[in-house]
């Protein structure tokens, strides 16, 4: 297997930090065959290919396709384990994202917390509900704006699936980009369209699944995150 370049962000005998760039699947998917994150963490390191599950060797958490940022994997058994575990928990884990949204919340800093739930006629996407969701907790805070849009940095306190998407729609506010929760008429009026998802998760904070100490990794925002400053 050829091996895929990677910014490694972190790596020691029991785990590595990557900077996963928009555009590179988690794991394969249908539609996602080849070039995802999972295969290339193989190819570095043989030995995560016997790490967790067969079809998602090392992979604790991930990230949609289009977002970018900082991932955890787990290059040893053990610490797979103990990441899980850790990831499950959530409060022993922060998770620090910049968004481009269209317009800013107000107040400008905040927190929501809300049920999620998958929409009844549509599996792919995910809703505030009122009834058989999941807690979801999310706080914001309003970096700058430009223009129509505004860089805003969402820290979550759980991990429920497309949650920060969901709630800056459910806030008036949906990422730029978002083609799932977005507002397409708003992107086509922008300057400069977006070509994906405006998410990328900028810092990771858990402890070492060895050693319990505090691992801190941040990934730099790519230009079309940090423009909106």
């Amino acid at each position: 297997m050829k091996a895929l370049p990677l910014d490694i962000l972190y790596e020691d005998a029991d785990i590595v930090a990557v900077n996963k760039p928009s555009g590179m699947p988690v794991h394969p998917s249908p539609g996602h065959e080849a070039g995802a994150l999972s295969d290339a963490l193989v190819a570095r390191c043989p030995s995560i290919a016997n790490v967790g599950s067969h079809d998602r060797p090392g992979i604790v958490h991930r990230l949609d396709i289009e977002t970018s940022g900082a991932l955890v994997a787990a290059k040893t058994q053990r610490a797979y384990i103990a990441l899980r575990q850790a990831f499950e928990t959530h409060d022993i884990v922060r998770k620090v994202y910049l968004a481009v949204l269209h317009g800013a919340p107000n107040p400008r800093n905040g927190e929501l917390e809300t049920l999620i739930g998958r929409k009844a006629w549509d599996a792919r996407r995910m809703a505030v509900v009122e009834h058989d969701g999941k807690p979801a907790k999310t706080l914001w805070r309003t970096l700058g704006r430009n223009g129509p849009l505004a860089l805003v940095e969402f820290t979550i306190l759980t991990g429920r699936t497309h949650q920060i998407r969901v709630h800056s729609a459910y806030l008036g506010h949906p990422i730029a980009g978002d083609t799932l929760y977005g507002d397409a008429v708003r992107d086509r009026r922008l300057a400069v369209r977006p070509r994906r998802l405006l998410l990328h998760a900028a810092m990771l904070e858990f402890p070492h699944p060895v050693t319990g100490r505090r691992i801190t990794v941040a990934a730099p925002p790519p230009p079309d995150i940090v423009f909106a400053r």
